[in-house]
């Protein structure tokens, strides 16, 4: 799923709401940053993280907003414009172009799961990092991932739909192999599970239910299949029986030194 025109506008509107400005106070309570530190922001998206980010390092630091779509970043750019120690890298995660051991942690929000070749990604995240450096990457667990309230024949249509808008369903479970093997060591869990039942503007039960029957529709799923489950589960929050619930995974580890 690319990240472009409406979906990236979507994007921006759930890293907007209250879920996601969670898992970014998240990420800056699990990284150790100093004044003069170098760090890489692995699919920065429209950059929410990135002035945070600028802040924690000072001004003799270096933030590197890294992501393959032009609209996400013209979007950080101007987010974050009055920040000078901000660069941006329109390139993939497997081949960022930077030099071998120069950035002293990396991050990832929700990005590494949509990469086909995810090891190829953590490889270079590895061969960028310098020895002890640390990531700190949030991906959800897909399996875990539902809305709750429509008929259970439909939701599950529209559920199994979306499996294919990205590559790994489970990469929090498969991620300390991976690391693992990459030479990073001291790698722990956090859950940053949640649960809504109201789709308002900063819920993001809304904007996904939107990213969602916007993806169905790709898949083959009809236009009134998609419309009859957005009914319902309106109906539902209206009954007082809605639900969105989701799995995201902190993961921090650090490479040896």
């Amino acid at each position: 799923m690319k990240f472009d025109n409406n979906v990236g506008r979507l994007q921006r509107l759930m890293a907007a709401s209250i879920a996601g400005i969670g898992r970014r106070y998240a990420v800056l309570d699990a990284l150790t940053l100093k004044s003069g530190d170098k760090i890489i922001d692995v699919g920065c998206g429209a950059g929410q993280l990135l002035g945070h980010l600028a802040k924690a390092v000072g001004e003799t630091g270096q933030v590197l907003g890294l992501d393959p779509s032009a609209d996400q970043l013209a979007q950080a750019r101007a987010g974050c414009s009055e920040f000078t120690n901000i660069s941006f890298l329109e390139k993939g995660a497997d081949d960022t172009g930077l030099p071998d051991d120069c950035c002293d942690a990396a991050t990832s929000t929700q990005a590494l799961e949509y990469i086909l070749d995810v090891d190829g990604a953590l490889s270079e995240i590895q061969r960028v990092l310098k020895p002890g450096g640390s990531l700190v990457n949030i991906s959800i667990l897909w399996d875990h991932f539902r809305f709750h309230g429509a008929e259970e024949g439909l939701n599950n249509k529209i559920h199994d739909a979306f499996r294919a808008h990205c590559s790994h369903q489970m990469l929090p479970m498969e991620l300390p192999g991976k690391l693992g093997r990459l030479g990073f060591t001291h790698m722990k869990d956090k859950s940053l599970a949640f649960v809504i039942t109201r789709r308002d503007q900063n819920s993001p039960a809304l904007y996904t239910e939107n990213v969602m029957a916007n993806f169905a529709l790709t898949q083959g799923v009809s236009e009134e299949e998609v419309a009859d489950w957005r009914s319902q589960l309106a109906t539902a929050e209206k009954d007082g029986r809605f639900g969105f619930a989701s799995f995201p995974v902190l993961t921090t580890a650090y490479l040896s030194s």
